[in-house]
């Protein structure tokens, strides 16, 4: 199996799945400022549908070539060590990422004018 098709498979996708979970999660919290629940419903489902085909057709491939690109530029620069920095800064990005999400909730991840308001 080539080296792209590993990467794509054991780290971009996951990746990416992730993300889309903190976007699903930051689209449920958005959709608490919906009162009526099947419109809330029907919100954060489409919402998903969209942020799926969204991910799978393009956040996908272009987080994979950047991925890919960046990859051979640390790989040139520092060897098989700054192919595995690469790869474990990204992970650490997407851990603090969901560490703020799930310790620190949704609007911690949002700028200030964009967080629902207290009831």
């Amino acid at each position: 199996m080539k080296k792209h098709t590993v990467l794509r498979n054991y780290f971009v996708l996951p990746c990416c799945l992730l993300l889309l979970n903190l976007c699903i999660g930051l689209v449920g919290y958005k959709a608490k400022m919906v009162d009526d629940p099947f419109l809330q419903t029907g919100l954060v489902m489409a919402m998903v549908l969209f942020g799926g085909s969204l991910v799978g057709f393009v956040l996908a491939p272009t987080i994979e070539a950047l991925v890919v690109s960046l990859q051979r530029t640390s790989r040139r620069g520092m060897g098989d060590l700054g192919e595995v920095a690469f790869l474990f800064f990204l992970a650490a990005g997407v851990f603090w990422l969901y560490y703020r999400m799930y310790i620190l909730g949704p609007e911690s991840l949002l700028p200030d004018a964009w967080r629902n308001p207290r009831h």
